[in-house]
C-alpha cells in the first residue's frame, strides 16, 4: 500500500449525496487528514436518520444533531461514555438527516496513538466536538480533510453494526477485509 502524505485531492461536496451505506463504501481507502496527520479509512459504519433507531437523528433535528440534518460533508461529532469523542461525516441532500462513522483508520503519517476504534481515533486526531462539529470537511481552508489518493477498496467485508444496542442486527458496518487496524477483527 503506498504511503501517501501530501498531494491527495479533497473529496466533493456531491460525493456525501448518496443514502449512507453508499457513503461508508466510498470512504473506504480514503484518507482523514489533519496537517501532517494523515490515516486510510479502513472501518465505518452507516446509519440512516429518521428511519434508524440508532441513530442520533431518528427523534428529529435537534441543536445537537443539527449537523445531519444540514449540508453534506460536514463533521458530526458527539461525546460518549463520558470520555470519548466520535466523528461522523453528514451525507444525503441537506434537509434529510445521513451519517457515516468512523471507526477505524491505518495510520499513514504523523500518528503515534492508535486509530483503531472511534474513540481512539479522535483522540489521535485531537478532535473534539468543540472544536470540530460542524467543519466542513470539502473546504480547502478546513484543517479536517477527507481526501482521495486514488486507492480503491477491493474487498470489502459488511457485518452488523456494533458497540449499540437498537438495530444492532443491521448490516451496516464496513470494513477493508483483513486490515489489521479495523476495531474489532471477530467477525464470527
Amino acid at each position: 500500500m503506498a504511503k501517501t502524505c501530501t498531494g491527495a485531492a479533497i473529496v466533493s461536496r456531491d460525493f456525501y449525496l448518496d443514502p449512507p451505506d453508499l457513503v461508508a463504501q466510498k470512504l473506504l481507502g480514503k484518507l482523514l487528514v489533519r496537517g501532517k496527520k494523515v490515516g486510510r479509512i479502513v472501518e465505518v459504519e452507516a446509519y440512516f436518520g429518521e428511519s434508524d433507531p440508532a441513530s442520533h437523528s431518528f427523534p428529529g433535528k435537534t441543536a445537537r444533531n443539527a449537523v445531519l440534518f444540514g449540508p453534506p460533508g460536514h463533521a458530526y461529532v458527539y461525546f460518549i461514555y463520558g470520555m470519548h469523542y466520535c466523528l461522523n461525516v453528514s451525507c444525503e441532500p441537506e434537509g434529510r438527516a445521513g451519517g457515516v462513522l468512523f471507526r477505524a483508520l491505518e495510520p499513514i503519517c504523523g500518528l503515534k496513538l492508535s486509530t483503531s476504534g472511534p474513540g481512539r481515533l479522535c483522540k489521535a486526531f485531537g478532535i473534539t466536538r468543540s472544536r470540530d462539529n460542524g467543519v466542513d470537511f470539502t473546504s480547502p481552508a478546513s484543517d479536517l480533510q477527507i481526501q482521495d489518493d486514488g486507492y480503491r477498496a477491493n474487498d470489502i467485508l459488511v457485518t452488523p453494526r456494533i458497540g449499540i444496542t437498537k438495530d444492532a442486527d443491521r448490516p451496516a458496518r464496513y470494513l477493508l477485509a483483513g486490515n489489521p487496524y479495523v476495531s474489532k477483527r471477530n467477525f464470527s
